[in-house]
C-alpha cells in the first residue's frame, strides 16, 4: 500500500495495476486482466480482485479498454519519487508487492474521491505474464457476470441425494436380513459384516463437544491438524471402500482359497485371498490420492468416491433406535452448524465465517491444505471466473450423513411394520428439496449456507408428518419393535401361567418367517425363552403319559 500522499500524486484518470501474492485481505469482487501482445488478437486472462466501490469495470471485454503495460515489477511504488515525471498516461502500471501482504484500507466516506480501479495480481501470475508476453504487452481489465448457478450443483445433488438413497436402502436392507436369519453365522466375515452401532444420548452429547472442539482447533491450528485429518481420512475412506467393495468382490468366481496356516498378525484366521487383495487395492487408492491430491485436474474424482465410500460405511454402521434420538442428534446439529456459519462472523477479527474458513482453508495457511471432507466439483461453467481462487464447490460430509442417519431409521422402520417403504421414500424426497433450498439460498445470498438449515426441517417435519397420517407416531417415536416393550406385552397379561401362554405363540410365526410379527419377536426375545415352552409340553407329555 502506500500512504494518503501518495495517493494523491497518483491520482491520475488512468489505472493501476498492483502484483501481490496475499489478496484476501482486501475487501473486493474477483475480474478479470486479459494479456495480449500488441498487434495480436489472441491473449490470456488472468484472475484479478478488485474494490469495485473505488471503481467499476466494465461487464464485457470488448466493451474494455485496452492500455500499454508500465513494467514497474522491480518497485513497489510506495515513494512519491519512484512515480515517473508526467504519471503514467495511457498506460497501466504494473507493481511488484513482494512476497508480503497487501491491505487497502479507506473510509467508505472517500470511496467518491478515488476514480482509480486498483486491481491484485497473483505473483505467479506476474511471472507467467512476464515469460509469455512480450515489452508491448496490452491489457484490458473487465469484470463479467459470474453464473448464479453452476452445472456443477447438479453433480453434487445428484452425488448426495445418491449417497443418501442407497446408504438408507443398504442398511435397511442389511437390517432386515439380520431379523431373519439365523443366529448362527457360517463365516466369521459375514459376521463382522453385520456389526452396528447404536447411537445414545450420551454418545450423541460427546460428539457434538468433539465436534465444536475440533472446529475451533482446526481455526486456530489449521496449518497443524490439516495433514492429520488427511490420514484419518485416508485410513477410514480405506476401510469405507473395502466395506463398500466386499459385498461384490465375494461374489466373484475366482479367489475363493485362504490363507495358509500361519502365526502372522491379522492373518491367524486365514481371510479369503480375495479380502487381502481388495485391502491393498482400497489403500492404494487412498495413497495414490494422498500423494496427488493437490491436482486439481482429476484428483476431486478420487475424493468423491473415497468420500461417498465412507458416507456409505457409515450410514451402515451407524444407527440411530429411536425417532427421539433422531430428533436429538438433527436439532443439535443445526443449531451447530447455523451457530458456527452465521454467529461466529460476529466473534472473529477478520469476520469470517468459522465454519466456511475451515472447509475452504484459511487464505493465510502457508501449506494451502485443503480438508477433504467434503464432496467436491470444479466449476464446468465458461465463465471466465473460473480461472480464479473459486473453482470447486463443495459440500460436507456432515450434510449427507446427519440426514442420511434418519433416512436409514425411517428404512429400518419401513421394514418393521411392513409398508411399502413409505416413510424412506418421503424422507428422501425431503432430503433432496431441502438440498435444493440450500442451493437457492446459496445463489441468492451469495455466501456459503449452513446446509442443516434447510435439511434439518425438511427431513423431520416430513418424517413426522408421514407418522401423524399414518397415526403411527408413538411408534416411530419410541422406535417399537427395535426395543421388547410392545412383544413383552400379551406376555405380561398371566400372571402365573406365562409360559403356557407363550406355547400357541411361538410355533406360529416360525413357520412364517415373513409375517410381520417375526422381526419384532426375533428382536425382543432371546434363544432361551423360546426353548422353554418345548421343555414344558414334553413335561406334560410325560405326566399324560
Amino acid at each position: 500500500g502506500g500512504d494518503n500522499n501518495t495517493l494523491d500524486t497518483m491520482r491520475l484518470p488512468e489505472t493501476l495495476l498492483w502484483a501481490a501474492v496475499f489478496i484476501h485481505e482486501a475487501v473486493g469482487e474477483y475480474g478479470m486482466a486479459h494479456f495480449s501482445d500488441k498487434g495480436k488478437s489472441n491473449g490470456k486472462d488472468y484472475c484479478i480482485f478488485f474494490n469495485s466501490q473505488w471503481a467499476r469495470l466494465p461487464q464485457d471485454l470488448h466493451k474494455a479498454s485496452r492500455l500499454q503495460i508500465y513494467d514497474l515489477t522491480t518497485s513497489v511504488l510506495c515513494s512519491p519519487s519512484e512515480v515517473p515525471e508526467g504519471g503514467f498516461p495511457n498506460r497501466i502500471p504494473m507493481v511488484n508487492g513482494g512476497k508480503k501482504k497487501i491491505r487497502i484500507t479507506g473510509n467508505k466516506t472517500q470511496y467518491e474521491e478515488i476514480d482509480i480501479p486498483v486491481a491484485l495480481l497473483s505473483y505467479s501470475d506476474m511471472l507467467d505474464i512476464s515469460k509469455t508476453f512480450g515489452k508491448g504487452r496490452l491489457v484490458a481489465m473487465y469484470a463479467p457476470n459470474e453464473p448464479v448457478l453452476d452445472y456443477n450443483m447438479v453433480i453434487i445433488f445428484l452425488m448426495a441425494v445418491g449417497t443418501v438413497a442407497v446408504g438408507g436402502y443398504w442398511a435397511g436392507s442389511r437390517d432386515r436380513k439380520k431379523r431373519y436369519l439365523k443366529l448362527k453365522r457360517d463365516e466369521a466375515a459375514e459376521k463382522q459384516d453385520e456389526e452396528t452401532v447404536d447411537v445414545t444420548p450420551i454418545m450423541i452429547c460427546v460428539f457434538v463437544v468433539m465436534c465444536c472442539s475440533m472446529l475451533v482447533l482446526l481455526y486456530f491450528f489449521y496449518d497443524y491438524l490439516a495433514i492429520w485429518v488427511i490420514v484419518i481420512f485416508c485410513l477410514a475412506s480405506s476401510v469405507g471402500l473395502h466395506s463398500c467393495l466386499w459385498p461384490f468382490v465375494r461374489r466373484l468366481p475366482f479367489c475363493k482359497c485362504r490363507v495358509p496356516e500361519n502365526n502372522l498378525p491379522y492373518l491367524q484366521k486365514r481371510p479369503h485371498v480375495s479380502m487381502l487383495l481388495l485391502s491393498a487395492f482400497c489403500v492404494g487408492v487412498s495413497v495414490t490420492w494422498m500423494v496427488f491430491r493437490n491436482e486439481d485436474a482429476w484428483a476431486w474424482v478420487l475424493q468423491d468416491t473415497l468420500g461417498i465410500a465412507f458416507c456409505l460405511y457409515m450410514l451402515k454402521t451407524v444407527r440411530l433406535p429411536t425417532f427421539k434420538a433422531c430428533t436429538l442428534l438433527l436439532s443439535v446439529l443445526f443449531v451447530y452448524d447455523v451457530f458456527f456459519v452465521f454467529i461466529t462472523p460476529f466473534l472473529t477479527n477478520s469476520g469470517e465465517s468459522i465454519m466456511v474458513e475451515v472447509a475452504a482453508g484459511p487464505s493465510d495457511s502457508t501449506t494451502h491444505e485443503k480438508l477433504p471432507m467434503v464432496l467436491k466439483v470444479p466449476r464446468l461453467n465458461s465463465s471466465p471466473l473460473a480461472l480464479c481462487d473459486r473453482p470447486f464447490s463443495l459440500l460436507g460430509f456432515g450434510d449427507i450423513l446427519v440426514p442420511g442417519l434418519l433416512v436409514v431409521y425411517c428404512h429400518r422402520f419401513d421394514i418393521l411394520i411392513q409398508s411399502s417403504r413409505i416413510y424412506f421414500v418421503a424422507c428422501t424426497i425431503a432430503y433432496g428439496i431441502g438440498l435444493l433450498i440450500t442451493f437457492v439460498a446459496l445463489a441468492v445470498m451469495q455466501m456459503g449456507q449452513p446446509a442443516l438449515l434447510y435439511l434439518v426441517p425438511c427431513t423431520l417435519l416430513t418424517s413426522l408428518t408421514v407418522a401423524l397420517c399414518r397415526k403411527e407416531l408413538p411408534q416411530f417415536w419410541t422406535g417399537s419393535g427395535f426395543v421388547p416393550a410392545i412383544v413383552l406385552a400379551p406376555i405380561n397379561c398371566t400372571q402365573t401361567a406365562a409360559p403356557q401362554t407363550e406355547v400357541p405363540l411361538n410355533p406360529k410365526p416360525e413357520p412364517q418367517p415373513t409375517e410381520d410379527g417375526d422381526p419384532s419377536e426375533e428382536k425382543a426375545q432371546d434363544p432361551a425363552p423360546q426353548e422353554r415352552p418345548t421343555t414344558e409340553n414334553a413335561d406334560e407329555e410325560n405326566k399324560s403319559n
